[in-house]
C-alpha cells in the first residue's frame, strides 16, 4: 500500500514539480507547520479508531497519518553532511526530535568531514538499498550525487533535501528543499559588514582588502553564501562610486556578477578556499589574508570557516568589533560556542546564523507528510545576523546552537 501510494505521488511530482534549490516554493508542508507533539494524537486514543475504520477503509490521506501517530512503520534514512561540527549535531537532535513526535524511524548517517563526498555517496547508495519510506539529504557535493537521486527515483524513493539543494537533480527526484536562502544570508552578512566598514572604505587612500574564507567550492549552501556576499559587497562598494576586484579561488571569481579588474581596483576581494574542509586548514588560509597590511575586513561563510578564521587570529591578535580602533573585523557565519564567545568578547564583529535544529525537524515532518499522501514543495528557513547587541533576544538566542 505504502509503495503504491509513493508511485501515484512520484508520478504527479515529475509532471507538477521541479526543485532546482532552495526557497523556490513557499508552499511548506503541512506537518512543517502544524504538528507539534502535543497535537498528535496519543497512541492510546487512536488505537479505537484503527479498530473501528481499518486503513483500507479510510479516506487515503488519513490511513497512513493514523498510523503513524500510532508509532507507524515508515522508516527515514538522514544522511548529513558530517558529524565535524555542532550545526549538524543540532541538525540531527532535529531529526531525532521530530521522529519521537511523530512516531517514525529516522536513522542518521554521515562522513566524518564535508570534503568526504565519496564516503557519502556510498551512504546514499546504501541508504537507497534499505527502502526506506524517504531520505532526507544534506549533499556535500552539487553534482556527487545525481545518478543516486534517479536511482531513488526509479525505486519510488522520495527524497528531501536540507541545508543545500541540488539545482541539477533529476526532475521530481527531489520534492522538497529545505534551506536557507543560502545567496540571501550571505547578503546579509555583507550589508553588515560594509555598513561597519562604510566609512573606513571612504577615506581609504589606497586600495583596501576584504577576505572571504569558504571550506569548499562544491555545495550549493557554501557557494551561494559565498556568493551572496561578494555579489552584495560588490554592488554596496559601486553604490558609493567604488571599484571592486575579486581575485584568488577559481570557482567564486568565474561565478560572481563581476570579478572586476585588480589593476584599477579600490576593494579586493580575495576569496580563500582550503584542501580539505578542517578548521585548521582554514585557519592556514585565514592567516595568509589576515596578514596582509591592506586587509580591513574579512567573511568566513560556516562554522568551520569561521573558526578557522579565530584561530589564525589566536597567533596574530588582528582582529576586533570597532572599525575606528585599526582592527579587522571579521563576519562569521552559524553559531556554536566558539563563535558566540567571540562574538560576546569582541573579537569578532558579528555573524549570521540559521536554524539546524528547525530543519531537522522540519526534514522529518516533511518525508512524514509525504508518506502520508500529502503535496510539499520548497520550504525556505531564515537566517538572522547577530552580533553583542541582539545576541540575548528572544528572536535570535533560540538559534544560536552550542
Amino acid at each position: 500500500m505504502k509503495k503504491k501510494i509513493l508511485a501515484v505521488l512520484m508520478c504527479t511530482a515529475m509532471a507538477a514539480t521541479v526543485f532546482a534549490g532552495c526557497g523556490n516554493s513557499q508552499e511548506a508542508a503541512a506537518p512543517a507547520e502544524s504538528a507539534p507533539a502535543e497535537e498528535a494524537a496519543p497512541a492510546e486514543e487512536a488505537a479505537p479508531e484503527e479498530e473501528a475504520a481499518p486503513a483500507e477503509e479510510a479516506p487515503a490521506e488519513e490511513a497512513p497519518a493514523e498510523q503513524t501517530a500510532n508509532g507507524g512503520d515508515y522508516t527515514f534514512e538522514i544522511i548529513v553532511k558530517s558529524y565535524q561540527s555542532s550545526y549538524w549535531q543540532a541538525a540531527v537532535k532535529g531529526v531525532n526530535q521530530a521522529a519521537a513526535e511523530l512516531g517514525v524511524t529516522a536513522n542518521c548517517t554521515g562522513p566524518n568531514a564535508e570534503s568526504d563526498i565519496a564516503d557519502q555517496v556510498n551512504m546514499l547508495n546504501s541508504a537507497i538499498n534499505n527502502d526506506p519510506d524517504g531520505i532526507g539529504l544534506a549533499a556535500c557535493d552539487q553534482d556527487a550525487c545525481l545518478d543516486a537521486l534517479q536511482v531513488a527515483m526509479d525505486k519510488g524513493i522520495p527524497v528531501v533535501c536540507f541545508d543545500s539543494g541540488i539545482p541539477k537533480a533529476p526532475a521530481g527526484s527531489v520534492l522538497s528543499t529545505i534551506a536557507t536562502d543560502n545567496y540571501g544570508a550571505g547578503a546579509t552578512a555583507a550589508d553588515n559588514l560594509y555598513a561597519a566598514l562604510k566609512d573606513t572604505i571612504a577615506n581609504a587612500t589606497a586600495p583596501v582588502r576584504i577576505g572571504e574564507v569558504n571550506q569548499e567550492a562544491t555545495s550549493e549552501s557554501i557557494t551561494s553564501r559565498g556568493l551572496g556576499f561578494i555579489d552584495k559587497f560588490s554592488e554596496l562598494a559601486a553604490a558609493d562610486g567604488k571599484k571592486v576586484a575579486v581575485i584568488g579561488n577559481e570557482y567564486y571569481v568565474n561565478n560572481c556578477k563581476d570579478a572586476g579588474d585588480e589593476a584599477s581596483a579600490d576593494i579586493i576581494i580575495e576569496v580563500a578556499v582550503p584542501a580539505q574542509t578542517t578548521v585548521e586548514l582554514c585557519a592556514t588560509e585565514a592567516s595568509v589574508i589576515l596578514n596582509k597590511a591592506d586587509t580591513i575586513g574579512i567573511f568566513g561563510s560556516n562554522q568551520v570557516a569561521a573558526e578557522g578564521i579565530l584561530t589564525a587570529n589566536g597567533n596574530l591578535g588582528v582582529l576586533g568589533s570597532d572599525p575606528a580602533s585599526g582592527k579587522i573585523l571579521a563576519a562569521g557565519f552559524d553559531a556554536g560556542s566558539v563563535i558566540k564567545g567571540a562574538i560576546k568578547d569582541g573579537t569578532m564583529f558579528g555573524a549570521v546564523t540559521q536554524s539546524p535544529l528547525a530543519m531537522g525537524i522540519k526534514t522529518v515532518e516533511t518525508l512524514t507528510a509525504i508518506a502520508n499522501g500529502e503535496t510539499v514543495g520548497d520550504i525556505p528557513t531564515e537566517g538572522y545576523w547577530y552580533d553583542s547587541t541582539n545576541m540575548e533576544d528572544d528572536s535570535i538566542a533560540p538559534n544560536l546552537y552550542d
